[in-house]
């Protein structure tokens, strides 16, 4: 895009502006544990719903809903919906995603994935992303998940508890804004002035890498920076010049860099990024990445991220790590 832009201004587009359109997938996990579900199903009739706890992920809140009876018409199933918990909030989502009853191992028993649309909808699905919209769709799922009479207590009620996983992937859809050789999202929540004034006024040396800064966007997005920025020139220790490059385009985009937003790239970065987060007390940059270590946890990894959490003060971690295992400890 830079070299693009760069002929065309020669060209004579001197007041030349750009932007690209890019979709990015967020994939994250919800676990929700319905203790003495046949108990619960016999005291709820036909219609009635229980609801999960909201979860966030891709930057939308979500809860899985949940009909012991089925919804209203669909008597002797299990019905089974995500809904979009804060679309008036965040505003229209799309996403993939589907539902599992597991076994007290983890194992998958019964998976629906790529819903029908919701009981306001009467007509069908078409393509695999669903669209949550205000006025439209707010919840997608399965009014015939699956047969109650299909139900067995050994295999998907261990204890009489019934398990559900929702896998979700979330598309992450807008447009980037070029301006000076960087990317920036239009949506990017600091002061107007150093929007304008980003050219760069001073440089931070880090693990042997100079990178060039503007003072006003550092000490806007972060207290600590405002405290410690003084010289032209300072050294940073203790951080991997990657780490602190990821760190510097969140703070001027909001977002973390095109590469690291792949689920595989970040899961090997994400503590490093976290620790920085919190160094730096940028507490957005923080929640990204408690999102995605939730999604990372697993019973070889339990104690040590919740030893992790601790240690940061990582509320949203600490809870999913202490959840996963109470849903576990059968």
């Amino acid at each position: 895009m830079s070299a693009l832009v760069s002929s065309l201004r020669a060209a004579g587009r001197h007041h030349l502006s750009a932007g690209t359109f890019i979709v990015r997938p967020v994939t994250g996990s919800y676990l929700y544990r319905i203790e003495q579900f046949k108990q619960i199903k016999k005291m709820l009739g036909n219609g009635a719903k229980i609801e999960s706890d909201t979860f966030r992920v891709g930057g939308h809140d979500w809860r899985i809903r949940c009909y012991p009876n089925g919804k209203e018409g669909y008597e002797g199933f299990i019905s089974l919906y995500l809904e979009h918990a804060s679309l008036d909030r965040t505003g229209d989502a799309t996403a993939d995603f589907r539902m599992s009853i597991l076994d007290h191992t983890g194992k998958p028993l019964w998976t629906e994935g790529h819903a029908q649309l919701s009981e306001e909808i009467d007509d069908e699905s078409e393509g695999d992303a669903q669209t949550f919209s205000i006025g439209k769709r707010t919840r997608w799922g399965w009014s015939d998940f699956m047969k109650v009479d299909d139900l067995d207590d050994k295999e998907h009620l261990k204890d009489g508890s019934l398990i559900i996983v929702c896998d979700i992937t979330v598309l992450d859809m807008r447009t980037i804004e070029y301006r000076d050789g960087m990317a920036s999202t239009t949506t990017m929540e600091v002061p107007s002035e150093s929007k304008e004034e980003a050219d760069p006024d001073m440089e931070i040396e880090v693990g042997g890498v100079t990178f060039p800064a503007n003072r006003s966007m550092l000490t806007a997005r972060s207290p600590v920076f405002k405290e410690e920025l003084v010289p032209t020139k300072i050294h940073i220790d203790g951080i991997d010049a990657d780490v602190f490059k990821a760190l510097l385009h969140f703070i001027y985009t909001d977002r973390l860099p095109q590469e690291m937003e792949e689920q595989e790239t970040l899961a090997k970065i994400v503590k490093p990024l976290l620790v920085a987060a919190d160094r730096y007390k940028l507490e957005k940059m923080k929640q990204v990445c408690e999102e995605a270590l939730c999604g990372q946890i697993s019973m070889e990894s339990v104690t040590a991220t919740l030893a992790f959490a601790e240690q940061h003060c990582c509320s949203m971690l600490k809870e999913a790590c202490t959840q996963f295992l109470a849903d576990f400890s059968f």
